[in-house]
């Protein structure tokens, strides 16, 4: 039953389902490349389902473009490589994405995570990666595309929102959806307030997607 005066059990109750017979099997891990711009806590959950053994992968990298942020904080208690690629001292964004194919193919990425990384990404990269590239947004996607979501959300006045798994294309916040979870959006909510709880739900359906693919649950339109 539903407690009316609990938003986490409205909140819980609302996530997709996960069909997984198992999160983790034997065998080779994916090798990740998380990309990132801020705080990092995608990366921490991830790292922290890797550890516990829900998730069959294993971070090569993470490539960020902020200088000093907790991203890269957090690489290094988990003793992972940190590249830092300051887009400010690219011209152009291919020229970005040209050397994040670069420092990704030196460390055998074979899969990558767009774990909050704040810049649009070109063919250069998408096209080093075709259907490889995997993105979390805040939002029921395709609802609220592109930066600023949840205040996009609050100002449309929605009475549920959420957060979206999905594969990178050429378009901005489209592809295939893996996995989405949703969230109520509260009367009093703020945008710092609702932000917060969607990413309690970014934290547990990034890594059940990405146990998805370790598994082969999913298929790109290419297969």
């Amino acid at each position: 039953m539903i407690s009316n005066s609990d938003p986490t059990d409205l909140t819980l109750s609302l996530v997709s389902p996960i069909v997984l017979p198992s999160l983790f099997k034997e065998g080779t891990p994916l090798k990740l490349g998380i990309m990132a711009s801020g705080n990092g806590s995608n990366f921490e959950a991830i790292a922290e389902a890797i550890a516990s053994k829900q998730l069959n992968a294993r971070i090569q990298v993470l490539v960020y473009n902020n200088p000093g942020i907790k991203a890269a904080a957090r690489a290094e208690r988990w003793g992972v490589a940190a590249v830092l690629l300051n887009h400010r001292e690219y011209k152009r964004r291919e020229d970005l994405d040209a050397a994040i194919v670069e420092t990704l193919r030196q460390y055998e990425v074979e899969w990558i995570v767009m774990a909050g990384w704040m810049r649009i990404v070109t063919p250069v990269l998408i096209d080093a990666f075709p259907d490889r590239i995997v993105n979390i947004h805040p939002s029921l996607l395709p609802s609220f595309k592109g930066v600023r979501a949840v205040e996009q959300a609050l100002d449309a006045g929605v009475k549920i929102t959420g957060c979206t798994v999905h594969l990178v294309c050429p378009e901005v916040d489209s592809g295939l959806i893996l996995v989405q979870a949703a969230v109520p959006v509260l009367p009093d909510d703020t945008p710092e307030t609702l932000h917060s709880r969607i990413q309690v739900q970014e934290h547990r359906i990034l890594p059940q997607a990405l146990a998805q693919l370790a598994v082969g649950m999913v298929r790109s339109k290419r297969d």
